[in-house]
């Protein structure tokens, strides 16, 4: 039951959350209306009745005196039969009287109209009686008046007492009807009263009908179409069959509307358009770009950054860049993004290291994204640079320092150790030990040219000088760095073969940069084979291949040992300036700009490429391909060939 009233309770309440204010109201006076109405009406009807029930009491007041004054002689006499055919012409002679008892002194109703004592006590087994005050009679003046309800309405009971001479007789007892104007007025007025309380209501109803069909519908359509619109979706559109003002406001919504979503679909094709621009602006530039709002999530990310992180193939829009970005980059900057969320802070600078995804070290550039009044922050814009390249660089120019300084001091030391003891002691030495001590100065004199000339080689190669380019025949370049390397080879127990193939032709290069190639690459290779291996030159001109179409024939040149070998990590890094593998096998010989002059010779002014195979403890192949030179034909020889063409043709 508490459930059932409850769910009633709710319902209601919801029903009337439902209406307007402006109903609410219209409730309200018109239940203030309706209820003043009815209590004006229901007044009226009271003092109606009053007014009815008090002409009713005076009538059968003087009524019952008048005839209590004609019958009580009669019954003073005992002549009941005149009383009762007095009263019965009385009764028949009008229809104000209900009823008219006769009682005794004791109260005993002995004559009654319209029924008698005889007819009582054969149809009444009781005796009727009526009880009356003890000082009654006292004051023969002033009947006794009530009314009582019954079916036909109230009746007004007068008790007269019956005295003669002042002696009490009995009491006489009439019933008035009511008056038929006043009840027919009365029930008029009641009628006129719930007719009046139910048209109002009516018309409420109607009213609020009415006002739902014209003018709530439209206004709560064109207050759904402002939502509507307020929230972006501005294809809302009103169709209600209204004329006059309504119809006006429902076209002017509709009107506007459309414009909305003119303008819309133009500002979202102009955003579109500048946000590709943005995108491709972005996904162009070298360093990594990431936009992020005040609550860390990526809304922008270019290809550099993903690369950087690792992202590739991954949708890191729209999720927090903590959980995304490496443990040890969130571990730097986590604090210093939610200080710039906050607004503590605009802009901060890190550089670190991280070996996840890759290792690399990156500088992290952050700057706060404020709004046109620069009141709120909107997102951070992170640019990250790959900095790797430029720290390796930076510790192989420290390591080529320390190399060339350590290159440096120890033959200059030597140097000028043997001359001043030649120069001080000269005349006490012998002359092997003399020729001894010029050899040294001599071959630490040859140690510095070659460091100083490495890097003029390298200096010159990478300024932009352009070198003439004519045929070269490979075999006497392979041949003459034999020579130069054959006592260094043999001092060191390693054997030099070469492979050159028999009728080589020429090929497309520079004899003087071609020659300072094979030097490098063999003076690795012995430089890095231990005492007993092999180091071989191959020269050999490629088959054509099906695929090759027009491509010129061409000659591979290799130069392979039996050296350390090159490991997997350094293979990528090894062309690189500075970059010293003897590191891995704790030697301090060289400059790390060997392989460097190789690529820039080969690659820059041959527009060729280098290529190795390495296996570290077996060995390692250096190769590279050059195109074959084709002597240019003399006019008439050029001329004969065409006519011998044409022939052919």
């Amino acid at each position: 039951m508490l459930a059932l009233l409850q769910n009633i309770r709710e319902t209601i309440a919801n029903w009337w959350s439902e209406f307007t204010l402006q109903t609410k109201l219209l409730a309200a006076v018109t239940l203030v209306v309706s209820l003043v109405m009815s209590g004006l009406t229901f007044w009226a009807i009271n003092t109606i009745q009053q007014d009815a029930r008090l002409n009713d009491t005076r009538f059968g007041r003087d009524l019952g005196l008048l005839l209590a004054a004609n019958v009580a002689p009669l019954i003073a006499d005992h002549n009941l039969t005149e009383v009762a055919q007095f009263s019965q012409r009385f009764y028949s002679s009008t229809s104000s009287v209900r009823y008219m008892l006769y009682a005794d002194e004791t109260g005993k109703i002995y004559f009654g109209i319209p029924f008698w004592e005889p007819e009582v006590e054969t149809s009444l087994t009781i005796e009727r009686r009526i009880q009356l005050p003890d000082d009654y009679a006292a004051d023969a003046d002033k009947p006794m008046v009530r009314q009582h309800m019954s079916p036909d309405g109230i009746v007004t009971d007068v008790f007269v007492p019956l005295t003669v001479e002042k002696k009490y007789l009995g009491v006489l007892a009439i019933g008035i009807n009511p008056n038929p104007n006043a009840v027919i007025s009365t029930n008029f007025t009641r009628d006129v009263t719930i007719a009046v309380f139910i048209s109002i209501w009516v018309m409420v109803i109607l009213g609020g009908v009415i006002n739902a069909l014209t003018i709530t519908k439209p206004i709560k359509e064109l207050l759904l179409g402002v939502k509507q619109i307020a929230a972006g979706n501005f294809k809302q559109r009103i169709d209600l069959p209204f004329g006059g003002e309504l119809k006006e406001l429902i076209f002017s919504f509709n009107e506007m509307a459309e414009r909305l979503e003119r303008y819309e679909e133009q500002n979202i094709e102009e955003l579109t358009a500048e946000k590709a621009k943005l995108e491709t602006l972005v996904s162009t530039i070298a360093d990594g770009a990431v936009l992020i709002d005040d609550h860390m999530q990526v809304i922008l990310v270019n290809p550099t950054a993903r690369r950087i992180f690792g992202w590739e193939g991954l949708d890191v829009v729209g999720e927090s860049v903590l959980n995304l970005l490496p443990s040890a980059v969130q571990i730097e900057i986590t604090r210093t993004l939610y200080e710039m969320a906050a607004g503590e802070c605009e802009s901060a600078e890190f550089r670190i290291p991280f070996t996840q995804p890759s290792k690399r070290t990156i500088r992290l550039l952050l700057a706060t994204v404020f709004d046109q009044q620069r009141e709120s922050v909107k997102g951070i814009a992170i640019t990250v640079q790959d900095i790797t390249r430029e720290v390796e660089l930076n510790e192989a120019k420290s390591q080529f320092i320390s190399n060339v300084s350590h290159e440096l001091r120890t033959p200059l030391f030597n140097i000028k150790s043997f001359i001043e003891t030649l120069h001080e002691y000269g005349e006490e030495l012998s002359s092997e030990q003399r020729q001894d001590f010029l050899l040294t100065v001599n071959h630490e004199t040859d140690r510095l040219a070659r460091l100083v000339n490495d890097v003029l080689d390298l200096s010159r190669l990478e300024s932009g000088r352009s070198y003439h380019l004519d045929g070269v025949d490979l075999a006497q370049a392979i041949e003459q760095t034999l020579r130069t390397y054959q006592l260094n080879a043999k001092d060191k127990g390693i054997e030099l073969y070469q492979e050159v193939e028999p009728n080589l032709p020429l090929v497309v290069g520079h004899y003087d940069l071609l020659l300072q190639v094979l030097a490098n690459l063999l003076g690795n290779a012995l430089k890095f084979t231990k005492a007993g291996g092999k180091v071989m030159i191959r020269a050999y001109q490629l088959e054509p291949q099906l695929h090759d179409g027009d491509r010129p024939a061409q000659v591979r040149v290799e130069i392979a040992d039996t050296g350390i070998g090159i490991g997997p990590e350094d293979q990528e890094a090894i062309f690189d300036r500075f970059f010293r593998v003897e590191n891995r096998v704790h030697t301090l010989e060289g400059t790390g700009l060997g392989l460097s002059i190789v690529r820039n010779i080969i690659e820059e002014k041959h527009h060729s490429k280098v290529h190795l195979v390495s296996e570290v403890g077996v060995g390692t192949t250096f190769w590279f391909d050059l195109a074959v030179f084709e002597e240019p034909l003399l006019p008439s020889a050029k001329a004969s060939s065409d006519y011998k063409n044409h022939s052919e043709l």
